[in-house]
């Protein structure tokens, strides 16, 4: 038997594996529509596993099934073409299904982050319109009072199998899942294109309530393309999915994980144990954090087998200490760690290589495939190299704008500014607001938020250069540096820190640190501990909160 092998760039690779990738390439080609993640795997490997939940799993078959069911269940109660449905629950097989079959049936899926009270759902489910909602017996008893004042909310579908409390909400219809489950019958499917609204995430803003950002079936597709290349997903990976999928970066463990027909571990955790538990457990081969749940996984112990399967680990959400990022490399020296750089509004936008950790430790890395990242001066010109200004994003991961926002998507969409002129019709890019450096080869290094910039004393001042010192003192597990208004300064900077060890922590020595690395502008006026820094819904540190407390 003749065996034919080629090395590609150090790589060698048998012919039945060139012929699985160039199939699997050839579907990337005609992938356009979300839901086809499942169907394309189905065809060729309907037995592979989907999802993985708790000691049950489901596959491509199984999944594709159940979507079907649910899309067409979906028709019968009078879902339109573009209509919202919202999905109010944990992590589950339903939630999965329940965002596919929303899309097949031509309509767009809202999750919401299932840690959210009545007060920021009513927010959601008003502000974009939501027509049917899919949430548990429990999260409905608690929704009560605010579906008051959902007047075009029509049904509630209960995720509880066989019955439903139809005594709530009197002016809705409410159907257990195994009602509406058994309203499915052959229906005619829409025909949709990938520039279709998919999916709307609320993102947090420097102001004002959660906007929401529209993605298209490609701007998801896309960006599922995008990160599954860099990080090499392939059919044999078991993705751990622990952030929450109204977060831009928890979704895109889903779908990086099933365009390559992947597995993908479902987990709401309750202890960062249960993280470390399930890895071994279910030979984990990629996980994906925000810097507030690495600083927990740090402090506990993991098994050396973990080191035989965890293929990557990837960072987004935050800046990722170095001494956070070496504690967390020692714990699995074989696993190769990403971090990258995003923001909702083009999903992901910059990573850097493992390999580049060494020499580019500050860095965020360069523009992920098939995007383009500019700097940019305020007046729209390209800044030189080294020199401070707006990080701004290109390409087709670039989302749909606000929904029901004209004047705000206005501020943050704005044409390219590297469009030639001869070009009539204007392609719009992200400006993310974030600034930035770039150095002569091209690596970008994150300064800080334009409105999150502190001002005192004349002095611009990135609050994560002050971060970057006190990580580096050792004595903190998380810091957030803010700016209350102060009638002679400007500003007055206070830092906000979470001690690694409360014994041993001492503020005097603390700012002793930071008189003796920063310059005297930049070093607080006073250091504030706390047991635990408040965070948003998606794990971030909430800075806006922290200045609100300390501003009184």
């Amino acid at each position: 038997m003749l065996i034919v092998r080629i090395t590609i760039q150090s790589r060698a690779f048998s012919f039945n594996q060139l012929l699985h990738s160039a199939h699997r390439a050839l579907f990337s080609i005609f992938i356009m529509l979300l839901h086809q993640l499942i169907s394309n795997t189905r065809k060729n490997a309907p037995d592979a596993v989907a999802i993985i939940h708790n000691d049950k799993s489901w596959s491509y078959q199984e999944l594709d099934n159940l979507v079907y069911q649910q899309s067409s269940a979906l028709l019968t109660l009078g879902l339109k073409p573009q209509q919202r449905v919202a999905v109010y629950l944990p992590k589950q097989i339903e939630t999965v299904s329940s965002f596919f079959s929303i899309c097949q049936a031509g309509g767009v899926f809202v999750p919401i982050n299932p840690i959210l009270k009545a007060a920021q759902v009513n927010h959601t489910l008003t502000d974009c319109n939501v027509q049917i909602l899919i949430t548990s017996q429990s999260r409905l008893n608690s929704l009560q009072e605010c579906l008051l004042n959902c007047p075009e909310l029509h049904t509630i579908i209960v995720v509880d199998h066989k019955t439903a409390d139809i005594s709530l909400c009197s002016d809705k219809s409410i159907l257990s899942w195994t009602a509406f489950i058994n309203r499915s019958s052959n229906v005619d499917l829409p025909a949709l294109i990938d520039t279709n609204m998919a999916c709307i995430l609320y993102t947090s803003g420097s102001t004002g309530k959660p906007k929401g950002v529209i993605l298209s079936h490609r701007n998801i597709v896309a960006g599922a393309e995008s990160v599954s290349e860099y990080l090499e997903i392939h059919e044999r990976d078991n993705i751990l999915a622990v952030l929450p999928f109204s977060f831009d970066y928890g979704l895109n463990q889903l779908t990086s994980t099933l365009l390559k027909g992947a597995s993908c571990t479902l987990l709401d955790y309750l202890l960062p144990r249960d993280v470390i538990k399930l890895i071994e457990k279910n030979h984990i081969t990629g996980l994906a954090a925000v810097p507030s749940l690495w600083v927990q996984l740090a402090k506990i112990e993991w098994p050396e087998s973990i080191n035989n399967h965890l293929r990557y680990m990837t960072n987004s959400g935050g800046k990722m200490p170095k001494v956070l990022l070496d504690g967390i490399q020692s714990k699995s020296p074989n696993t190769q760690f990403f971090l990258m750089y995003g923001l909702t509004e083009a999903f992901r936008s910059t990573f850097l290589p493992p390999d580049k950790l060494l020499s580019h430790p500050d860095s965020i890395g360069k523009a992920i495939p098939n995007v383009e990242i500019a700097v940019v001066r305020e007046d729209g010109s390209l800044c030189e190299a080294n020199e401070i200004g707006e990080l701004v994003h290109k390409g087709s991961l670039v989302s749909m704008g606000y929904w029901n926002n004209p004047a705000k998507t206005a501020k943050r969409f704005k044409p390219a500014p590297t469009q030639l002129k001869e070009l009539p019709i204007t392609e719009l890019a992200v400006w993310s607001g974030d600034q930035v450096t770039m150095d002569a080869d091209g690596y970008l290094y994150f300064i800080g938020r334009t409105d999150d910039m502190l001002k005192t004393s004349g002095y611009r001042v990135s609050p994560t250069e002050i971060e970057d010192v006190i990580y580096s003192s050792g004595l903190v597990k998380e810091v957030a540096a803010i700016g209350l208004a102060d009638d002679s300064l400007g500003q007055v900077i206070y830092a906000i820190v979470s001690p690694d060890n409360k014994a041993s922590f001492s503020t005097e020595i603390l700012m002793q640190h930071c008189k003796s690395l920063l310059a005297n502008y930049m070093v607080p006026s006073k250091i504030i501990q706390l047991t635990d820094l408040p965070k948003t819904a998606n794990g971030k540190i909430d800075r806006k909160k922290l200045a609100t407390q300390f501003s009184n």
